[in-house]
């Protein structure tokens, strides 16, 4: 009996160990990527460099009963960040760091809301996320109002998805954090589909009984957790290959060993 025992033993043991390399998830492929920290210093940032993608600037889109006499809504950098990217930030003594900064007014209460978005000489521009995300965080700059915030995210097949990401009614600085649920495609099944899962923007919505003749909100550093590696296939890189006219000359030779 105590053989057996043994016996089954080693048989787990050997299971165990000897499970393909291939099998195990690699935690090398986890990296976190810093979308954008709202510096605006007129430079690509490290994340548009890395992706190779063009310099974006930001801008915003609201319902209908915002105040334009007053010249709403209004955008602007300013000086600034939170006090735990201070800290690791300190000794850096070249940063000059920014956030983005909105107000807005609205004629009345009701369920009014803003967008802010991306965009390339003057156009909305969606920001492709590398390999499949699995959470977004960001910083948020909260005035204490009952407004709700999401997160706008466009999926492989061309449909967007309204992420939440609580409300605003805190008072300064704080950090959010998004989870990307796994229901939203990220990458086409199809070799002609698109690449990647996009950032379409931020929107903030209005409670219907909050007030809303003063409201201002600050962003800074939108970043993303993901595993690069997750669509890396054995002849990845064939996917975009160009045939040319290889298929015409392939014709013509068949065409040729016939007569």
């Amino acid at each position: 009996m105590k053989k057996s025992v043994v016996a089954l033993t080693s048989l787990a043991l050997l299971a165990v160990f000897c499970v393909p390399v291939v099998a195990q998830p690699s935690s090398r492929a986890v990296e976190t990527f810093i979308v954008d920290d709202f510096d605006n210093n007129g430079e690509k940032n490290a994340y548009q460099l890395m992706a190779g993608l063009e310099e974006w600037t930001w801008n915003i889109q609201t319902s209908r009963f915002i105040n334009k006499e007053g010249g709403f809504p209004k955008m602007d950098y300013f000086d600034g960040q939170p006090n735990s990217l201070k800290a690791l930030n300190k000794g850096n003594k070249d940063l000059n760091p920014k956030v983005l900064g909105v107000k807005t007014s609205y004629a009345r209460k009701g369920e009014n809301w803003f967008e802010v978005y991306p965009e390339i000489d003057g156009k909305p521009y969606e920001i492709p996320f590398v390999g499949t995300c699995t959470q977004i965080d960001f910083w948020v700059w909260g005035a204490n109002y009952l407004y709700f915030i999401d997160l706008l995210v466009r999926d492989a097949e061309g449909r967007v998805h309204t992420l939440p990401a609580g409300n605003l009614a805190f008072n300064g600085w704080k950090n959010i954090v998004v989870t990307v649920p796994t229901s939203i495609r990220q990458h086409s099944r199809l070799r002609s589909g698109p690449t990647s899962m996009t950032f379409v923007g931020f929107r903030v919505r209005t409670d219907p009984d909050e007030y809303v003749d003063d409201f201002n909100i600050f962003f800074d550093q939108l970043k993303y957790t993901t595993n690069t590696l997750s669509n890396i296939f054995d002849g990845y890189e064939l996917k975009d290959i160009e045939f040319s006219d290889s298929s015409s000359k392939s014709n013509s030779s068949t065409t040729g060993d016939a007569k």
